[in-house]
């Protein structure tokens, strides 16, 4: 059987970007990432400088996710910025990402996160693990309605980022899937 997918958000789980701005978390470096300001003329003027997002990693964290059995896939902002800019720091090898396209950033009335639909759409029926720190009942409903195999939506807080409490669960549900079903 094909390993799960493990879909990885960047800020709240790999980045703690909630911690107190003072105070980085223990074993976590600083990583400023130059922010896009728009059009090369636009980039020569003074008023369009803007500040490097500060990104707090942990690089200790890279071989524990790769040891954990799945798949890992970004599904995040960053997209593919997230092979250049975070899975050097964490000793990741590139990875897929989900390329959210019109979705990207799209409210929906019904309530549901607008990565949850494409996240299922890329899993394409795998059982799959997804680690962000914005999932909700209504995520959790239309996974579960909309995707034939198991999923685990698992929720981290963005004070802390990943902890090896979310590790544990991980781990639980990938090997959950080793695990003979029993037959009706």
């Amino acid at each position: 059987m094909n390993r799960p997918l493990l879909f990885l958000d960047v800020d709240g789980p790999l980045n703690p970007y909630a911690a107190q701005p003072e105070r980085r978390p223990a074993g976590y470096i600083t990583l400023r990432v130059p922010q896009d300001s728009g059009t090369p003329d636009e980039h020569r003027g003074l008023s369009a400088r803007r500040r490097p997002l500060r990104v707090w990693l942990n690089p200790e964290q890279g071989r524990p996710l790769l040891q954990l059995g799945y798949e890992l896939c970004w599904a995040t902002t960053w997209m593919d910025e997230a092979n250049r800019w975070i899975a050097p720091v964490l000793g990741l090898p590139e990875l897929p990402f989900v390329d959210f396209g019109d979705a990207l950033f799209q409210a929906r009335p019904d309530g549901v996160h607008w990565k949850t639909g494409p996240l299922v759409d890329y899993a394409d029926g795998r059982p799959f693990a997804w680690v962000d720190d914005e999932q909700s009942d209504p995520d959790q409903a239309y996974v579960t309605a909309q995707h034939p195999g198991p999923a685990l939506l698992h929720h981290v807080n963005p004070r802390i980022g990943l902890r090896e409490s979310d590790f544990h669960a991980l781990t639980d549900f990938a090997r959950s899937m080793d695990t003979p079903r029993a037959r009706d």
